[in-house]
């Protein structure tokens, strides 16, 4: 396997873009999007295979319509707001450098400000978002806890495959926080 490397010090193998940061080591931060975006298909693809084949979108809008009674309508609100709230932090992780000025280094999250508060409450939000969605289809939509498992779990992967689509904005400044 051949290995080039350009002008700017970036070394490219099969097809994959990578450059190197102040330590030496590789960083995936320069994939172009064309390759990125094809990865991504590996969950958008079943993503939406299963979420369509399982209709578990029209299952949810049945529940959350209120048809099925006030505490069914209550949870799917609920799992509404933890996917909006998952969104939206995914997006401010995701938009972290264009506020900050500064590029977070993302595998020291714990030692960052930021990241460290945001990281623990996006996994959280992830977790009871979806225990909350496969519990409320699960108990009242026609889909049974088996399908809704299946269905929220394939949503989600729809759903993290599309905000994975969300191309990330470079600092004003290429300052990496350490």
């Amino acid at each position: 396997m051949a290995t080039t490397i350009n002008a700017q010090g970036s070394s490219s193998k099969a097809g994959i873009a990578t450059s190197s940061n102040r330590s030496g080591t590789n960083t995936m931060r320069d994939v172009p999007w064309p390759l990125h975006a094809t990865r991504q298909l590996k969950l958008l693809v079943p993503g939406a295979a299963l979420t369509w084949y399982l209709n578990t979108v029209q299952a949810f809008w049945w529940v959350l319509s209120g048809e099925r009674g006030f505490w069914a309508f209550l949870a799917a609100c609920c799992g509404t707001m933890l996917g909006l709230f998952t969104i939206t932090l995914f997006l401010y992780v995701l938009f972290l450098p264009k506020i900050t000025g500064e590029e977070p280094n993302y595998r020291t999250w714990r030692e960052s400000k930021a990241l460290s508060v945001t990281i623990p409450v996006l996994t959280a939000s992830i977790v009871v978002g979806w225990l909350m969605l496969v519990t409320t289809l699960g108990q009242w939509s026609t889909l049974g806890y088996v399908q809704s498992t299946v269905g929220v779990t394939a949503f989600y992967a729809l759903t993290l495959g599309m905000l994975g689509l969300v191309p990330a904005p470079k600092p004003s400044s290429r300052k990496v926080r350490d």
